[in-house]
């Protein structure tokens, strides 16, 4: 006579779950398997759980909205803001002694000590945020999943928040004059000068700037970045080598964007929103003319990065 009962089959015995329900058909004393629950229903004595969804698992996973009530989180913020303070605040230091110094190379002054300044800092906030202080590599590190949405969010406004305290730091301290003569060390496309029939606007086009900072912030990532990203090659080569090659890519940036356009009025490449942020908050003005550049040109740049890394076979990456 048939009947269904419930046994333990291979996958019960050697696998974690010793409760598996399975139909048997017994048929002359001789056990058929019938066929196998196909429901999306894991059963256990006295538990009845549905199967998570994996659509559900992964928005999850992106969103991560956990991190917004994260302790760690937020002291990580903690330390992008402060970092990015203290990057803007010398920055726009370098930048206006290297001017005002009036040194027959100022492009590689300024590039060299940007340099140095980078790679210190992205050693201080490595081993507490990871050292992003720029919002084009927190945007990357979201685009190419490494980051969630909640956390990019949170380091994006730190990083805001630190180029506004930054720029506000250093408007402390500067006279009135330099502020106004050197508009705070901060990222402008064109400027008003005087001319011979009344002020006119000098600098570069936008089409031009823009193509800078996407190509810039390509570079960037792809030269420097994508080596953080890549566990293998930040174990092999070191944390310290990582920081110091992260600096000088783009401190060779900063020198080739203000050298091969020459051009009065342009500051040179951004490669930090935040960076140019803050100069435009605390000294308003003409630093708020075509600001969007030194945010969509390196969102474009990080989009790109992107879908290069998605480009790229599974077996040929070896990220977190």
């Amino acid at each position: 006579m048939a009947g269904i009962g419930v046994v333990e089959d291979e996958e019960s015995i050697y696998g974690r779950n010793k409760y598996i329900l399975r139909p048997k058909l017994y048929l002359h004393k001789v056990n058929i398997s019938f066929f196998i629950l196909s429901f999306p229903l894991r059963c256990r004595p006295g538990k009845v759980t549905e199967e998570k969804h994996p659509k559900a698992s992964l928005s999850s996973k992106v969103l991560s909205l956990e991190e917004l009530f994260s302790l760690e989180v937020w002291r990580a913020s903690l330390a992008e803001l402060l970092g990015t303070a203290v990057l803007v605040f010398s920055l726009d230091t370098i930048v206006i002694s290297t001017l005002q110094t009036e040194t027959k190379t100022p492009n590689l002054v300024m590039s060299v000590l940007i340099a140095f300044v980078v790679a210190v800092l992205l050693l201080a906030t490595y081993p507490i945020s990871g050292g992003h202080i720029n919002p084009i590599v927190t945007f990357a590190a979201l685009l190419t999943g490494l980051v969630s949405i909640s956390r990019a969010a949170i380091f994006i406004l730190a990083q805001s928040v630190g180029g506004i305290l930054g720029a506000l730091a250093l408007k402390a301290v500067v006279s009135s004059g330099i502020e106004r003569t050197y508009s705070l060390g901060g990222c402008t496309v064109t400027i008003v000068a005087p001319g011979p029939h009344g002020p006119t606007v000098i600098g570069l086009e936008t089409s031009q700037a823009l193509w800078l900072e996407i190509i810039c912030s390509f570079v960037f990532l792809f030269a420097s970045v994508w080596m953080a990203f890549d566990r293998r090659q930040a174990k092999a080569v070191g944390r310290v080598m990582v920081c110091v090659i992260l600096g000088i890519v783009l401190g060779l940036l900063v020198y080739i964007s203000t050298t091969v356009t020459a051009t009065k009025g342009y500051s040179g490449a951004g490669l930090n929103p935040a960076r140019c942020l803050g100069p435009a908050v605390v000294r308003g003005g003409h630093l708020w003319d075509k600001h969007w550049i030194f945010w969509i040109g390196p969102a474009i740049g990080c989009v790109a990065f992107a879908l290069y890394v998605k480009m790229i076979p599974r077996e040929h990456t070896h990220s977190y």
